[in-house]
């Protein structure tokens, strides 16, 4: 390959490629170099070009030893943080030796990392408690309450509260995998949305007589049909109902809303919007972004004295997606929050 080609050879590659000439000035950059360092270094010293030090100690060592390695460089996208793997080889051109960089973007591959890593620490912390809950009381039964009758009936009460709370993250996890896996696949069933409102609400109604909440439903008479998995639409009501009767309030009202919508710009066509609002201490507005977030709580203390395992709203997220809904919450301190799905109906 004659060295003129190198630059036109550059021009065309989707990733950024950066060519250093002999006299370790850039040569070239191709559209995607340009993109990702934004600016176009063609003409300067590769030193003030590239700016890493890790990058500048592998290229300074390509010249010396003529072999190729890898380095890693860190960018920026917006409000988002970048990393690319950067193959550093040498080639000859015309006047000695030159360096091609081409970066890889290994960004998708550390956040998936990352996320695992989270996923995992957040896992062990919220079974770390309740476990160390149970072997704390079975240590204690097994010798100083050994024939402490009232003493062994509270510690089993707190073991069996803890044993479920495990059952409970077990069971949400398992859920999660599950909506995960299938998430690609939209479900084709028509489902009767009203049908399984009724439902819920009617599961739900020891749970809110005992904080004293009117759970009102008020939408068409007649069926709602939307396509869809009826376990899993009947399991983002309960999750919603449910988050509903626990944050609204004792004594106060939850509205169950079902709506047609003629057409939804958002999914471009026909739509129903399931509507859950409530009459509680409401959200602060910087924690709504992030409350589909795994384990994300806004109480945590709270959240977890009422049974929450703060997968619930992750796993509303994922199935909507499965439905090819969207999810928006609208909250005021003081008054309510209100969680709305919106879903297609053909």
């Amino acid at each position: 390959m004659l060295p003129s080609t190198l630059p036109s050879l550059i021009a065309v590659l989707p990733m950024p490629v950066v060519l250093v000439g002999a006299n370790q000035r850039v040569e070239a950059v191709n559209t995607a170099a340009i993109r990702l360092f934004g600016t176009d270094g063609t003409g300067r010293n590769y030193i003030t070009a590239l700016r890493q030090p890790a990058l500048l100690e592998a290229v300074e060592q390509t010249y010396a030893d003529k072999q190729t390695r890898t380095a890693q460089y860190y960018g920026r996208e917006g409000a988002r943080d970048t990393t690319w793997t950067v193959t550093v080889g040498p080639v000859p051109m015309q006047l000695g030796l030159g360096v091609v960089l081409s970066f890889e973007d290994m960004t998708a591959m550390e956040e998936t990392g990352q996320i695992r890593r989270d996923f995992v620490a957040n896992v062990s912390h919220e079974l770390r408690t309740p476990l160390t809950a149970l072997l704390g009381f079975v240590e204690t039964l097994k010798g100083a309450a050994r024939d402490d009758a009232k003493a062994r009936d509270r510690f089993l009460g707190i073991m069996e509260r803890e044993a479920g709370r495990m059952a409970r993250l077990v069971d949400d996890l398992l859920s999660l995998s599950r909506v995960e896996q299938d998430e690609r696949v939209r479900p084709r069933e028509l489902v009767d949305l009203s049908a399984v409102l009724l439902q819920v609400i009617n599961v739900l109604a020891p749970v809110a007589a005992q904080s004293e909440i009117e759970v009102d439903f008020v939408g068409p008479e007649s069926p709602v049909q939307v396509p869809g998995d009826a376990a899993q639409l009947q399991q983002v009501a309960t999750n919603l109902i449910e988050n509903a009767i626990k944050y609204g309030g004792h004594g106060g009202r939850v509205e169950v809303r079902l709506t047609e919508i003629g057409h939804e710009p958002a999914l471009r066509g026909p739509a129903v919007q399931l509507s859950v609002t409530d009459e509680g201490d409401g959200i602060e507005p910087h924690h709504i972004p992030r409350l589909t977030e795994r384990f994300y709580r806004v109480d945590s203390h709270r959240s977890r004295e009422l049974g929450g395992t703060g997968l619930g709203l992750a796993i509303v997220k994922h199935i909507v997606n499965r439905h090819r809904g969207r999810l928006r919450v609208d909250s005021t301190l003081g008054e309510g929050s209100t969680f709305r799905i919106l879903l297609p109906s053909n």
